[in-house]
């Protein structure tokens, strides 16, 4: 064997940086070592992995072949030596999670799974679903548990539970007694809306594609607690998932408008990469995640586990 894991770790994180000193950064390495290893490596092989453009590296078709392989062949290696050092194979666990569920589920699913496996290092990052598709497909995370749509070939995607988004308003305003409403007078109002990109903005766009005229989008704003706050101060109305509001319509500082017209549901999804080998961490955290949802039919129907 020509090669050997250093330098296949190397070039994984040259891939994921695109530049020989910030990998070497992540490496702790120096970026004399880095870059020799990375040579050698492609000189063992008789083969270039990057197209070099000044000082930026961009990974060459063949490159692009390699890396699902070496991340794999890394994370199997870990796995051994978690094994051998009796770690029982929950070394780390990198999560990627949309806002509404990284705000509202994963960070209890997380404390939850670190208090059964104490030794197992795990990483949330929270974003809408385009960029933690994208992290999830350029091997950042492990995992990725999203709220929208993924047609990415590279990745596989497997359902988890139904979720729905609601129309909301403030008790004050005139939608709060209006009974049902139909898209005519959705028209009217004042918008206050998740931002292009996010899985709530895309079912709550295919819900409305119908509608010919378009709507007053006030505000665009990025987080769910944000659109709550504006849509309480009488801003406009909002529409974000039940599990977001389940608090606010409980205490009644929000209340849901009835909008028979609109199919506003959708799934939560798991995606990882296709040639990502499955981590004992991974596979425990997901059966985790589907204990929790076993017999629920929606998501704001979740009995939420506390965290002593």
């Amino acid at each position: 064997m020509r090669f050997t894991l250093r330098q296949l770790q190397v070039f994984v994180a040259v891939a994921r940086q695109e530049s020989v000193s910030r990998a070497a950064q992540t490496l702790s390495l120096s970026q004399s070592a880095t870059s020799t290893s990375l040579t050698e490596l492609e000189r063992h092989a008789d083969c270039q992995l990057f197209d070099r453009l000044g000082k930026r590296l961009s990974l060459n078709a063949l490159g692009r072949q390699l890396l699902p392989q070496a991340v794999a062949l890394l994370d199997q290696a870990k796995a051994i030596e978690d094994l051998l050092n009796g770690n029982s194979g929950f070394g780390s666990l990198n999560v990627g999670a949309t806002l509404t569920i990284g705000n509202y589920l994963a960070t209890l699913l997380i404390g939850s799974f670190m208090q059964r496996h104490p030794e197992c290092r795990v990483k949330l990052h929270v974003h809408n679903t385009a960029h933690i598709v994208q992290q999830v497909a350029h091997h950042e995370l492990d995992l990725g548990l999203i709220e929208g749509d993924c047609r990415h070939d590279e990745l596989e995607v497997q359902r988890w539970v139904e979720d729905e988004l609601v129309v909301f308003c403030a008790p004050q305003h005139p939608l709060a007694q209006a009974g049902a409403v139909d898209l005519e007078r959705l028209s009217t109002e004042a918008w206050i809306l998740r931002e292009q990109g996010s899985g709530t903005r895309l079912t709550f766009d295919q819900a409305m594609r119908h509608h010919p005229r378009p709507l007053n989008v006030r505000l665009e704003l990025e987080h769910t607690e944000a659109i709550k706050r504006a849509v309480e101060s009488g801003l406009g109305i909002g529409c974000i998932s039940r599990l977001a509001l389940r608090d606010a319509f409980r205490r009644g500082s929000l209340v849901p408008v009835e909008t028979p017209a609109l199919d506003l549901t959708r799934q939560f999804y798991f995606i990882w990469h296709s040639q990502k080998y499955q981590t004992a961490a991974m596979r425990e955290f997901i059966e985790q995640c589907r204990a929790l949802t076993a017999g629920v039919r929606r998501s704001d129907e979740i009995v939420l586990p506390p965290i002593a």
